[in-house]
């Protein structure tokens, strides 16, 4: 049965990595949703507001008007906004083959618990942290590039990272694009280059990436107000 949304669904969201695999997850479904900006540079995820729905104070975060039953519900953490919208409109995520969805999950929770914290970490010690530490710098990035060999493996012969095209797929592409600031040569990893070409090619994945904040963002390397209020997680 095809689900109908008729209210928007309010994405909570500010452009980074987990932000961008709801934005293509709604695009590529078709739905009517809503833009609530998060600037997480200004610390708008420690408002009492956003803290009601995303209790960890990270973005992003849904609500949906028109939840189970008819009723409105909140969801937080981008591994269970996808897997709650796949669920509902029933796509991008395999709904009778237990065999099938297990390779999802798998593979969404390789980027939820790897792939996006490593290189989090990498990115944070690399450009972020105020001494550089050797150790620290080259574990991330030797576990980042590890990380990107076990991809490449995986998509040496298919298309896509769990069978068709998925949540799965959505989620690692939001940390993936990014690969250039990495500091990674594609020519290392041609499986993965080939796949990133495939998602970029879908207009789904091209408009989600393509949604922006609404002011062009300082870069953080260069906003010391805004490295306190992330990296310290002072209380507001």
């Amino acid at each position: 049965m095809t689900v109908k949304q008729t209210q928007p669904i309010e994405l909570h969201y500010w452009p980074t990595p987990n932000g961008k695999k709801i934005t293509i997850m709604l695009e590529e479904l078709g739905v009517p949703y809503s833009l609530h900006y998060v600037n997480i540079g200004k610390g708008d995820q420690f408002k009492p507001e956003f803290l009601a729905i995303s209790p960890n104070n990270k973005m992003p975060a849904i609500v949906d008007p028109e939840g189970p039953d008819g009723k409105p519900i909140s969801v937080f953490e981008s591994g269970a906004i996808l897997l709650y919208l796949a669920r509902k409109f029933g796509k991008f995520y395999p709904a009778a083959d237990e065999r099938a969805r297990v390779e999802v999950e798998e593979w969404l929770m390789w980027q939820m618990g790897g792939f996006g914290p490593m290189l989090g970490q990498r990115n944070h010690f690399s450009v972020y942290a105020p001494e550089r530490i050797p150790y620290a710098t080259k574990r991330y990035q030797d576990e980042t590039h590890r990380l990107y060999g076990v991809l490449d493996r995986r998509l040496a012969d298919r298309d896509f990272v769990a069978g068709d095209y998925s949540i799965a797929d959505m989620a690692i592409f939001g940390w993936a694009a990014g690969w250039e600031t990495q500091q990674f040569d594609t020519t290392e990893f041609p499986s993965v280059k080939r796949w990133i070409d495939r998602m970029n090619a879908r207009p789904g994945v091209e408009r989600g990436m393509a949604v922006k904040a609404p002011v062009a963002p300082v870069s953080l390397a260069d906003d010391k107000e805004a490295q306190k209020i992330l990296f310290n997680q002072r209380a507001r």
